[in-house]
Parts: structure tokens; sequence; C-alpha cells
């Protein structure tokens, strides 16, 4: 039987991809050994056989394992399919930590672009109109701060997909009470309502009800959610200049969402009810 070829050890390492130094270092860590040393010469040989134990080597270090536990796994010789549930663990929770670096990425764009717009206050138009009852699909919720909303809104819209309901893009954001320290920390409470063309039965967390109509002073915010505070000093100063005072929860109407967060390109209504103060 023919037997198969030794390779020099850098041959083995320009097949395996790898430098001379890494298996010179993997021999003297007990982790591939070559299949022959010249004991005249000390030259190292493999063969292609060990190609296998190589990428396994290497496999695991890409999961971070440190050398010594790589040894160990490899003499217990794990099961192909165990190693690849291994390796689309570790993608998923590589892809978590990609996405949230971009999130990261994103929002510090934002405050940048926050940061010039310093000085340069936009003018709102204020328009005061009364706005209609509104059937809507909603939940209620206590979030460490409102821009976690969007969580909730993908458990509603969900509920919705399962029941075959057709709803607009435009989804509304009552905040409820500013933020509050407790024992669990620092949180605010908040409900996002999604409109419905008809009735539907609810569940322990989505509940259907009607949003009370009221006369609303309203302005229209383009750009960063981070920025949407300088609408609301617009919405409060117009209310104090022109003597209403502030009677409900005020209303975000998401018309178009940004995504990725802090992409810039949200449209979003804020709604404020309001009456006349009685002088």
């Amino acid at each position: 039987m023919r037997e198969d070829p030794l390779l020099k050890i850098g041959e083995f390492a320009r097949i395996g991809q790898v430098s001379i130094a890494t298996l010179r270092h993997y021999d003297q860590c007990d982790l591939l050994k070559p299949n022959m040393l010249d004991p005249a010469s000390g030259y190292r040989y493999y063969s292609f056989e060990q190609l296998a134990r190589l990428h396994r080597i290497l496999a695991l270090k890409e999961m971070d394992f440190p050398l010594r536990q790589i040894a160990q796994l490899l003499e217990e010789d794990l099961p192909l399919e165990q190693l690849r549930g291994m390796f689309i663990l570790k993608q998923a929770q590589t892809q978590r930590m990609i996405d949230m670096e971009q999130s990261r990425l994103t929002r510090i764009a934002a405050r940048l672009r926050q940061l010039e717009q310093e000085g340069k206050m936009p003018a709102y138009e204020i328009l005061l109109k009364q706005v209609d009852p509104l059937l809507v699909a909603s939940i209620r919720d206590r979030l460490p701060n409102a821009g976690e909303y969007r969580l909730l809104y993908k458990i509603l819209s969900t509920y919705l997909d399962r029941h075959n309901v057709s709803y607009p893009q435009v989804d509304l954001l009552i905040l409820h009470s500013r933020h509050e320290i407790s024992e669990e920390g620092m949180s605010i409470d908040v409900e996002v309502a999604i409109p419905l063309p008809a009735a539907l039965e609810g569940n322990g967390q989505v509940c259907v009800h009607t949003l009370p109509g009221a006369l609303m002073a309203c302005t229209v915010h383009s750009g960063d959610d981070f920025l949407l505070g300088r609408a609301y000093l617009a919405l409060y100063q117009w209310i104090k200049d022109t003597g209403y005072q502030v009677i409900g929860p005020p209303r975000y109407v998401h018309l178009q969402r940004a995504e990725p967060i802090g992409a810039g390109q949200a449209v979003t209504e804020i709604q404020f009810p309001v009456e006349k103060q009685n002088r």
C-alpha cells in the first residue's frame, strides 16, 4: 500500500496557512507533534492527515480558547456536530457585539450632530388642532428610557402580524410620567400604540382601547430623536406665551422611523393635550 508523502515543516505551514514558528510552538505545547523528526538533521515532517487536527486547533483559537484548554478539547475528540454548534453560538455572540457597537457608533455620530447644532435653534411651527379619538392596540410598561420603546413596538407588531391585522407604519409613543427612581433604578412610564382599522381582542400584555380625543398643541420634528428636546422647548414656550396649559401626557406620533437609530431620517409629530387657562 502506498503511504502518503511526508511534508517538510515549511510545506505543511504553507498548506495549513500558518507560520513555521506557530507549528514549532504547537509542537512545544504538545498540541501538534510532527509525524516524524529526523534525528540527524532535526527536520520536522508532517502528514496530510494532520491537517484536520491543525484546522481544529485554529478553529478553537478563533473562539478564544487558550491553548491549554484546546489541548483538553482535542483529547476529548469532540464530534463534528458539537464543534459546529460551538461555532454557531460564537458566531451569534460576535454578531450581537457587532450590532451593539454599530448602534453605539450611530449614537455617537448623532450626538456629534447634536453638539454641532448647539446655538442653532430651528424655527418650529406650532399648530393647535383637535385630534379625534383613536382606536389602538398598545403595550404600557416602565422602561429605563423612552428610547427603548422599539422593544415594545416589536412585541406589539408581532402580535398584530399573528392576527393578520393590517396596520399603518405610523405608531404612537405616550409618555405617562417623567423619570422616577425606585429600587430597580430609574424608569419612565411609557405606552406604545398602533392604530387599528377595527376592534381586536387583546391579551394580558396587549390592550385594545380608544385614545381620547383632545385639543393638541403640535409641532413636527425632523431628524435625530436626540434633538427632540428643542421641539419640546418650542412647544412649552408657545403654550406658556399663549395662555394654555398641558392637561395630559404628551404623544409622539412617529410618522417615519429612523433605522438604524440615530440615522437622522426620523419624522416625529409631538402632541401636547392643552386647554386654555382661566384668567
